[in-house]
């Protein structure tokens, strides 16, 4: 079993009840969610004047090689309705790899760990929230060190310390 990291968010409808949703879809026979962050609510970052996300961190668990994991997020996200009609723009739920024990990936389709991951608030705080002395893969400095560089992108952590 590899120890993997998944980013959910969400900007439409009833972001926590999709945030929850999706969490009980990924949960599979060869995928078992270990730990969840905080709720966050965040700005987006590239494309303006759409809803605030709600987004959390999963550590996870699973059998999955990269592909199939990257197959089954996917599906998730299609059974949920989610259509990439506009580049950036609002969604019922996003699904995204951040990394997948110690390994990289590069291909054409899956780039682990994420390749915005890094300069991501809405990925970092959570992260260190669950694992702050974990190095990044490539970067070699832990999520508490990329947390001090991120610039930018208001967001605040919800009052209820973990999501049931």
């Amino acid at each position: 079993m590899k120890r993997i990291f998944l980013s959910l968010g969400s900007n439409l409808g009833d972001r926590e009840a999709n945030l929850r949703d999706a969490l009980r879809r990924l949960e599979a026979p060869r995928l078992h969610i270990k730990r969840l962050s905080s709720f966050y609510e965040t700005e987006p970052l590239e494309l303006a004047g759409q809803p605030w996300f709600l987004n959390i961190v999963a550590e996870a668990e699973t059998s999955l090689f990269p592909m199939m994991l990257l197959n089954h997020c996917q599906q998730v996200e299609r059974e949920m309705g989610r259509k990439k009609t506009v580049l950036k723009g609002p969604r019922k739920i996003d699904v995204d790899i951040l990394l997948y024990g110690h390994f990289v990936v590069n291909t054409a389709r899956l780039r682990i760990p994420h390749e915005k991951m890094h300069e991501r608030r809405f990925v970092i705080e959570p992260m260190v929230e669950l694992a702050p002395d974990l190095p990044h893969p490539v970067k070699r400095k832990t999520m508490l060190d990329l947390f001090a560089g991120v610039k930018g992108q208001a967001a605040r952590r919800l009052p209820r310390s973990v999501p049931s």
